[in-house]
């Protein structure tokens, strides 16, 4: 790996962190898996270089961490805890204000975050996620009334 690989990954880890983080951090709602999160995504990133374009590297990097969020929370579900009594359990906050949107289903939460939070299109996020940019377009709808009523009940 050249001195120029090694910029072109400075400039990724750089560029792209703080997206990653939030996507994960949708899932998991904690910080510190979220981080890890970002690292293998990272990890997984060196395995997989080079990229055609970054337009593909950034929606590859967001399809990994979406899979890699989605797998920790399979993962945690497999994990029982015993809780002691005397042990304090953490509550997270939500952070950048995406606290109603993760109180979005999955998928409405992915769409909401990739249009918005990220400034992809309908078509782009259509391509990302395998779906038509109608069902998109549907399911962006659904997810602002959904985001609406709960920005009203709050």
């Amino acid at each position: 790996m050249g001195d120029k690989d090694i910029k072109d990954i400075n400039y990724i880890v750089n560029t792209y962190s703080d997206m990653l983080f939030r996507l994960a951090y949708q899932y998991t709602r904690n910080s510190s898996e979220s981080e890890d999160i970002v690292q293998d995504v990272f990890m997984a990133m060196l395995k997989k270089m080079p990229f055609k374009t970054e337009e593909y590297l950034k929606a590859w990097l967001i399809r990994v961490a979406i899979n890699k969020s989605k797998n920790y929370l399979k993962s945690m579900r497999k994990k029982v805890l015993a809780l002691d009594e005397n042990i304090k359990v953490p509550t997270y906050t939500h952070e950048d204000g995406l606290e109603e949107i993760t109180l979005l289903p999955e998928f409405d939460r992915n769409v909401i975050y990739l249009y918005y939070y990220e400034g992809y299109s309908i078509k782009e996020i259509a391509k990302i996620t395998g779906k038509s940019a109608n069902s998109i377009n549907i399911r962006l709808c659904r997810a602002r009334e959904k985001l609406k009523n709960l920005l009203e009940e709050r």
